[in-house]
């Protein structure tokens, strides 16, 4: 596994939630220099980005996460954060990281991601 997301779990409409993503070994000494994206993939959706990180630290997110959820990186602990606060129903889905490129390709494998399950 070369991305590993934690953090997940059932929690309440309104509620928080802080999201983790490490880098393996194997590809850590070439994760500071890459741009890092969280994604999602709501039930019966495909997968949508949700918020990037650039290498130097800048952020974006999805106008349906603005004012609502903060992504963060340690570079000396290969992680990348996704604090979700205010937590919406619509907000269910299964959460993954991997690199962010404009062009839509990615660099590393995806992994098995964390669920995220909102209670209304």
């Amino acid at each position: 596994v070369q991305l590993q997301a934690s953090g997940g779990g059932l929690v309440q409409a309104g509620g928080s939630l802080r999201l983790s993503c490490v880098a393996s070994r194997s590809i850590s000494s070439v994760f500071n220099p890459k741009n890092m994206g969280w994604y999602r993939q709501p039930p019966g959706k495909e997968r949508e980005l949700v918020a990037v990180i650039t290498s130097g630290g800048d952020t974006t997110y999805a106008d349906s996460v603005k004012g609502r959820f903060t992504v963060s990186r340690d570079n000396a602990k290969k992680r990348v954060y996704l604090q979700m606060n205010s937590l919406k129903p619509e907000d269910t889905a299964v959460y993954y990281c991997n690199t962010y490129s404009a062009s839509g390709t990615y660099d590393w494998r995806w992994g098995q991601g964390t669920q995220v399950t909102v209670s209304s």
